[in-house]
């Protein structure tokens, strides 16, 4: 079963940048689809972005197309995630997730993922 770590959040101000890291306890870690999903404080869990196993397509919620990047470095079991242009409505707690079934990485809702980690902080002061 793969473990997830997250790190990288933290405080910033809006239209700062940030870069938040997935680590994996597994060298299988590129059999997996990755995606990143937040959770504000009183609020759902919502899906951010994904990515497939190789690197060779993802997928953007809507209000963080062309600020945010997932990227991942199969060999350092690692998935990235770029935020620039940081908004206060960005604050939340980020998780990130695997899955091991799926090909695409399109449409994917929480339920698909089995794998989570904990979660990291991120907060954007105005």
């Amino acid at each position: 079963q793969v473990q997830l770590v997250e790190s990288g959040g933290g405080l910033v101000q809006a239209g700062g940048s940030l870069t938040l890291s997935c680590t994996a306890s597994e060298r299988t870690f590129a059999a997996y689809i990755v995606g990143w999903f937040r959770q504000p404080r009183g609020e759902e869990r919502e899906f951010v972005a994904s990515i497939t196993r190789h690197g060779d397509s993802t997928d953007y919620e809507d209000s963080v197309k062309g600020r945010f990047t997932i990227s991942r470095d199969n060999a350092k079991n690692t998935v990235y995630l770029q935020m620039n242009n940081l908004r206060p409505g960005d604050a939340a707690n980020y998780y990130c997730a695997a899955n091991l079934m799926r090909s695409r990485c399109q449409g994917m809702t929480s339920h698909e993922f089995a794998y989570w980690g904990q979660g990291t902080q991120v907060t954007v002061s105005s």
